[in-house]
């Protein structure tokens, strides 16, 4: 008490630390609860099959040509896959949209009526494309509200109405409900939806997709489901035994696995980071301890002198070593809290605070008390008292 000033600085070093720690642990649940959410509404279950790289000389031309994907593989999983839900081939052409005076720079995605299920997109208004369009070719499409909104600036209705992708006049017939920004930031409003066989005879000229996009019946089988994928695509392209496959399969749950694999380690990285800070913290206790200890000199060789023992002195140097180091702590725990709250509001990310990191950093606050206040406190029980007592 009588050295206010320089208590509160020895304490900062711990407040930071385990703020710090808090802190990291909290973002780190609440990005990766954020992330689960953000595939959630992807579809949990969703399974994805693009076809394999195509290599040339030992050079990668990428997967955007490979035309190992078609048809035939979408009607056989669909006869043979138990697991599988709903499918629908994927094919995509960029488009500059035009609607009067009005233009927007994207894509359109050619897909099957059964797209929307998988992706889990609604419709706000409008109607979805059926297995009839698909067949006749049909200029219909489907618009997010980001492409409604810029080509549809004043509020009109864009059902009937006809926008231009190029040169090729679409009727819109729906527009999707609002999803928002995903995990990576990217505008899932930003989107038309055509029939796939559209976008392949009227746009590209191809008969193969780009990716096939299916969901299992359920999230548990989700596995299940892309092992009988892999099986069939196998048989269909006569893949032999031992072979390398020429298409990939991929399940939402693979991908959210790597994902809170990456948030973990970054979690831990920061976490050791943080403890760092805290262990000088805990130095700059034990450094102040020994201040304490040579300031005090004569004061401890008076106690001896009227009969204190070593292990009241060892106590009472150790206890507000101790002190420092919880009252430091419980600063830094409330400053955590605090600060995880305005992150995590500030990104509009889930508020997750782990109540087994308080508690571990609480119990670390009585550990670096004890640790780095020992040593000072055993040099002083060890003074001479007479020696002590004659110190200036």
């Amino acid at each position: 008490m009588r050295n206010k000033t320089r208590a509160l600085l020895t304490m900062l070093g711990v407040v930071i630390g385990i703020a710090a720690v808090i802190t990291m642990v909290s973002i780190g649940q609440s990005a990766t609860q954020n992330t689960r959410a953000e595939f959630s509404s992807m579809g949990t279950n969703m399974i994805m099959v693009w076809p394999e790289r195509q290599r040339r000389g030992g050079v990668d031309m990428g997967n955007t040509n490979t035309k190992s994907l078609d048809m035939k593989d979408v009607e056989t999983i669909k006869k043979s896959c138990h697991y599988v839900a709903a499918i629908s081939p994927l094919v995509n052409s960029a488009a500059q949209m035009v609607y009067g005076n009005n233009n927007h720079s994207g894509s359109v995605e050619g897909v099957a009526p059964e797209y929307l299920t998988i992706e889990n997109y609604t419709l706000e208004r409008g109607l979805m494309f059926t297995d009839e369009d698909v067949t006749r070719y049909a200029k219909v499409c489907v618009i997010g509200k980001t492409i409604a909104d810029a080509l549809f600036p004043n509020g009109e209705n864009p059902i009937g109405e006809t926008i231009r992708f190029g040169s090729i006049p679409m009727k819109v017939i729906g527009v999707l409900k609002s999803k928002g920004q995903s995990q990576m930031g990217q505008d899932q409003d930003d989107i038309a939806f055509a029939p796939y066989t559209t976008i392949q005879k009227r746009f590209l000229g191809i008969n193969h997709f780009n990716m096939i996009m299916a969901s299992a019946t359920s999230e548990e089988e989700s596995e299940m489901a892309a092992v009988e994928i892999t099986h069939t695509l196998r048989s269909t392209h006569n893949i032999a035994e031992g072979m390398d496959d020429d298409f990939n399969v991929f399940t939402q749950e693979e991908m959210l696995s790597s994902m809170s694999q990456v948030l973990g380690f970054l979690t831990i990285l920061l976490s050791i980071v943080a403890g760092i800070s805290l262990a000088v913290g805990g130095i700059g206790i034990m450094n102040i301890m020994y201040v304490t200890v040579t300031e005090r000199t004569k004061e401890i060789g008076l106690r001896m002198a009227i009969g204190a023992q070593n292990k009241d002195i060892m106590m009472q140097f150790l206890f507000e070593s101790v002190v420092l180091s919880v009252i430091g702590g419980l600063i830094g725990i409330v400053l955590g809290v605090l600060i995880a709250y305005a992150i995590t509001s500030i990104l509009a990310w889930p508020y997750l605070i782990s109540y087994g990191a308080i508690v571990l950093s609480f119990v670390v606050c009585v550990a670096v008390g004890i640790f780095f206040g020992w040593y000072p406190a055993k040099k002083a029980a060890n003074l001479d008292p007479i020696v002590a007592i004659r110190y200036e």
